[in-house]
């Protein structure tokens, strides 16, 4: 199996989305599904699309091996319009995308090895060209000493494997993947995550997955769309849209909120007397840009007082450091918007500063 270089090919376009719509027929009138999405997923990467329930995400990635067809715009991979194809192209066109489901859609009655054997019978491949295929598959996923289970036998994790198996028999170019994880637990989903990884890197494939999983967009997207009521509201790198969301609907994807000071805190406040001197509260946050580090050191010498550390966490996305800190300084007397000039080299956002 040979390497692929994702470097050189991230940047040429796969699939390109323009003026794309779908609209459904209602009891109450037409749905639109999508309107108007513009995107262009490039060779080799990973995609994420995120969305609330109902926001267009199914419709979207089932346009792109036309389980849906476009009410409008263009789907074009590798600049071949889709909605073009006749039956027999379209075929073709499903055997280069491959795709896995959320509940792994696998036949019961069939061993693991005739699942994943299947569609290359029926394409009519040679026998052994079918057995070398599919035990190269399974080696691949992990399942070698599984071929005569029944997926009854199998674990949600392991019936995953056997569905990503099957999506690369015809050695698609691109793999959609439905809601993939939502049916596993946290174990067998970072299992089935870094499996996608590995494909992807191996094979240069291009994987767009719908999620509702947040975790999942941060741990293997190298970019990611967010959709509300079928339009593209945001979207950018992951690091970029996770760390500094601007839109309301990516904010209350990724769950943030007002938070509230530590109660303690809060105690310290409502006792402390008008005239009693106090120390400085500060809200830092990063956001990945400028490629800043929590530094506490830093922070330390450029307020030039002591710092502690009360509440926060910062995660690292894609080699960028994204997080919240709640520091208290101890109070000098010196002049607070001389103090607070120093950060500009070591913060990205400064929030409140309340004297305790």
């Amino acid at each position: 199996m040979v390497s692929f270089n994702r470097n050189l090919a991230l940047e040429a376009p796969h699939i390109r989305l323009q003026g794309l719509g779908k609209t459904y027929a209602g009891g109450a009138g037409p749905v639109e599904a999508l309107q108007d999405i513009d995107l262009s997923i490039r060779r080799g990467e990973i995609f994420g699309i995120i969305g609330r329930s109902g926001a267009g995400k199914s419709s979207l990635i089932r346009t792109l091996n036309r389980l849906e067809s476009p009410s409008r715009g263009q789907v074009l991979i590798d600049g071949e319009d889709i909605a073009a194809l006749d039956a027999a192209q379209l075929v073709r066109l499903r055997r280069r995308v491959g795709m896995i489901f959320q509940h792994f859609n696998l036949m019961s009655a069939k061993t693991v090895w005739q699942n994943v054997a299947l569609p290359l019978k029926v394409a009519g491949v040679a026998p052994a060209r079918v057995r070398e295929r599919v035990d190269e598959l399974l080696g691949l996923v992990g399942l070698q000493d599984k071929h005569d289970a029944y997926p009854a036998q199998l674990s949600g994790g392991q019936k995953q494997r056997v569905g990503i198996a099957r999506a690369l028999v015809h050695r698609p170019d691109v793999l959609l993947c439905d809601e993939a994880t939502s049916a596993l637990d946290p174990e067998s989903t970072q299992s089935i995550l870094a499996l996608l990884r590995d494909i992807n890197r191996r094979f240069g494939l291009t994987v767009v997955l719908i999620t509702h999983e947040m975790a999942v967009i941060r741990e293997v997207c190298d970019r990611v769309v967010v959709l509300d009521k079928g339009r593209i509201v945001e979207q950018g790198a992951v690091w970029e849209v996770f760390g500094d969301p601007a839109h309301p609907v990516t904010r209350t994807l990724l769950g943030e909120r007002e938070r509230g000071l530590p109660e303690d805190v809060q105690g310290r406040l409502q006792s402390r007397r008008p005239a009693e001197p106090g120390d400085l509260l500060l809200e830092v946050r990063f956001t990945g840009a400028g490629r800043r580090e929590p530094d506490l050191l830093a922070i330390t010498q450029a307020l030039g007082a002591p710092v502690i550390l009360l509440q926060g966490g910062v995660e690292r996305i894609q080699g960028h450091a994204h997080g919240r800190l709640l520091l208290q300084v101890g109070d000098d007397g010196e002049d607070v918007p001389a103090r607070l000039h120093g950060l500009a080299d070591h913060v990205e956002v400064l929030g409140y500063v309340v004297p305790v």
